[in-house]
């Protein structure tokens, strides 16, 4: 790694695929570099060889569609990214395959209505972020709806 935070192979910014590997010989991780910085792919396994994270890079930063495993193989998380900032919705998953979170955010930040269940499906948090400000509680359900930045009541 060079000062600058560039991979390097003696001294060159490298431009290739890198590959790291257990004790027991199965792949840990995999990543593509163009000039020192991540761009393309990297992925990484479990020792029992299951994979349990892909992402993609571009220009060394996370652009595109994030996903993670749990060692069960079941879907851990997703989560988009543009240009290095979080976009649109982020979803994540209990080991047992159960809904855990939807968010959503907007350039890098929360915006939007966010939830989380607990693993008996039950909704845990139910809150909306509007510009920067939270409607509802963290750890409750909504009591209200927002139309046009107003709370309207729910009949």
């Amino acid at each position: 790694m060079s000062p600058q935070g560039l991979r390097t192979y003696d001294g060159i910014p490298f431009t290739g695929e890198a590959i790291s590997y257990y004790a027991n010989g199965q792949i840990s991780k995999l990543a593509t570099f163009q000039n020192g910085q991540r761009h393309g792919y990297l992925k990484q396994w479990f020792p029992s060889g299951v994979l349990g994270f892909y992402s993609l890079y571009q220009d060394g930063r996370l652009h595109g569609e994030t996903k993670s495993w749990w060692g069960n193989g079941n879907l851990r998380s997703v989560r988009n990214y543009q240009q290095g900032k979080t976009e649109g919705y982020s979803q994540q998953w209990y080991a047992t395959g159960e809904l855990f979170k939807k968010l959503h955010y907007v350039q890098g930040s929360e915006s939007g209505l966010q939830q989380a269940w607990r693993r008996n499906g039950k909704l845990f948090s139910n809150y909306e972020y509007v510009n920067g400000r939270i409607f509802g509680l963290k750890r409750s359900n909504m009591c209200v709806e927002l139309e046009d930045e107003k709370v309207v009541t729910i009949n």
